[in-house]
């Protein structure tokens, strides 16, 4: 049985584009990561479509702007990350751990 997730924190439609947008260069960084990938080709293809989601992450930002929400709630964005397992897909930007001896 899978378990039941928290619900996500109420987002204007703009905040959830933002986060949709930074999951997905996260995840794209991620695949590009030299210390977590194994094969150029995979990494290759997340460069190339590193180009496209940033660009969706400006056009999310952008409109948050023009909109008038002119500050990021960063609590309620970083519930948001967590519950869309934010944590787990960041850690794969940064290096491994090295093993304790």
């Amino acid at each position: 049985m899978v378990p039941e997730l928290p619900p996500l924190p109420a987002l204007t439609r703009a905040e959830g584009e933002f986060i949709d947008a930074y999951l997905e260069v996260v995840d794209l960084l991620g695949r590009i990561n030299p210390s977590r990938g194994t094969h150029t080709y995979s990494a290759l293809r997340a460069a190339q479509a590193l180009v496209g989601r940033a660009r969706a992450l400006s056009e999310a930002l952008t409109l948050m702007h023009i909109r008038g929400e002119s500050e990021v709630h960063a609590g309620t964005l970083s519930e948001a990350l967590r519950v869309l397992d934010g944590e787990r897909r960041a850690d794969r930007v940064t290096l491994p751990r090295r093993p304790v001896s």
